[in-house]
């Protein structure tokens, strides 16, 4: 999953980068500035936006609004020092999805964070059920057959992902987006190397084939 933070206290936000990408996986792009925060929200595909309302050359409630004007629907977690009821109010009625007030625990951001992605692919529990296999999107952990499958960290952001879109064809293009911050090189072999080794390790004999892949569209978990 692929997390914008628009946070003009640059620590904090490394902060906060630091932990999703140690404790979920995620990779993790940051905005200290308003217009420049706006400009990425709007112009990539990002899983969820962490957005501060108090920032420099355009604030953040004025960034909600112009990208739900704009059609975007990534769900939003604002992260405020404002705590009064109207300002709450006015978050969410600009298309907030959650709020969460200054000083916070970082465990509570993340779960919170990790619930609005779920329910935003249409996943109400941590859990994920296709077919014999199964995705605890909190703990990380992967089942096939009830049995524990481990995998290295980009083989499970790959995985959860699919996952999160089961049933649906997901292209390489897509998955780059998703998996990888601005600072990495995107070459679609990478993406080809991680889908093997994932058929690799949960169905090495192909009794399932849970991932296949489409000519010239892109791949597909679902239950046979």
């Amino acid at each position: 999953m692929r997390i914008l933070i628009i946070e003009d206290e640059s620590r904090l936000a490394e902060n906060i980068a630091q932990v999703f990408r140690e404790r979920a996986g995620f990779a993790v792009d940051i905005s200290t500035e308003g217009m420049d925060g706006f400009h990425m929200a709007n112009t990539n595909p990002y899983d969820l936006l962490v957005l501060d309302l108090m920032l420099p050359g355009l604030g953040g409630l004025d960034i909600l609004k112009k990208l739900r004007m704009e059609g975007k629907v990534m769900p939003v977690l604002i992260l405020t020092a404002r705590d009064t009821s109207a300002d709450i109010i006015a978050g969410l009625n600009a298309g907030g999805d959650d709020y969460l007030t200054k000083p916070f625990d970082m465990g509570e951001l993340l779960a919170r964070c990790k619930a609005l992605i779920r329910r935003s692919y249409g996943h109400v529990r941590s859990k994920i059920k296709v077919g014999p296999l199964s995705v605890d999107t909190v703990a990380r952990r992967v089942e096939l057959d009830n049995r524990q499958v481990r995998l290295t960290g980009m083989e499970y952001r790959t995985l959860e992902y699919l996952i999160m879109r089961a049933g649906q064809i997901v292209s390489k293009t897509e998955l780059l987006e998703h998996l990888y911050d601005f600072n990495w090189e995107r070459f679609s072999n990478v993406t080809e190397a991680y889908i093997s080794a994932l058929r690799r390790k949960l169905d090495p004999r192909q009794k399932y084939k849970l991932i296949e892949t489409l000519r010239g569209q892109g791949y597909l978990l679902r239950e046979k």
